[in-house]
């Protein structure tokens, strides 16, 4: 097989239609756009526009409000967590938190904070010092005998200045 030898499987692709090119061809003198007028002409982007109407984008009421800049957060499983310390890369005699977890390669970067979720088993006691976690997180980890300490976050800090 040759790189000339490539091609399209049948109906992939369509001739474009060849617009403007006399009257006989049923696609000529206007090219299917209608009569004059704005989108007869190119370069038409109105989105949105009704005509002179109050779009419907600006008659409905503003609502809600998204932060500027979100706390971004590193999501880690439980079974990620087991494996590493399975691995023998974590060790559960010292506090696990962001910093081991980044050392120990679970995670690559800590960005905002580390968050603990629920997915896999844990059966090590571990004491874990994290952002956040959820609650079946928390569950597993008090289960086998561990527990967490919840870090108050830089923006909560901020907002109490």
């Amino acid at each position: 097989m040759k790189l000339s030898d490539l091609r399209d499987k049948p109906g992939a692709t369509h001739n474009s239609k060849r617009v403007g090119r006399g009257i006989g061809s049923g696609k000529g003198k206007t090219a299917g756009r209608g009569v004059k007028g704005q989108w007869a002409r190119s370069g038409v982007a109105i989105k949105g526009f009704e005509g002179g109407q109050m779009p419907l984008h600006r008659r409905l009421p503003k609502r809600g409000f998204k932060k500027p800049f979100p706390a971004n957060y590193v999501e880690v499983n439980l079974d990620r967590v087991q494996a590493a310390i399975d691995a023998k890369t974590l060790d559960i005699s010292k506090t696990i938190d962001a910093a081991a977890l980044v050392e120990a390669g679970v995670v690559r970067r800590a960005k905002d904070g580390v968050r603990l979720l629920g997915r896999g088993e844990l059966t090590s006691k571990a004491q874990f010092s994290l952002a956040g976690a959820s609650k079946s997180a928390v569950a597993a980890v008090e289960k086998a005998g561990g527990s967490i300490e919840i870090l108050v976050v830089k923006a909560s800090e901020e907002e109490a200045a």
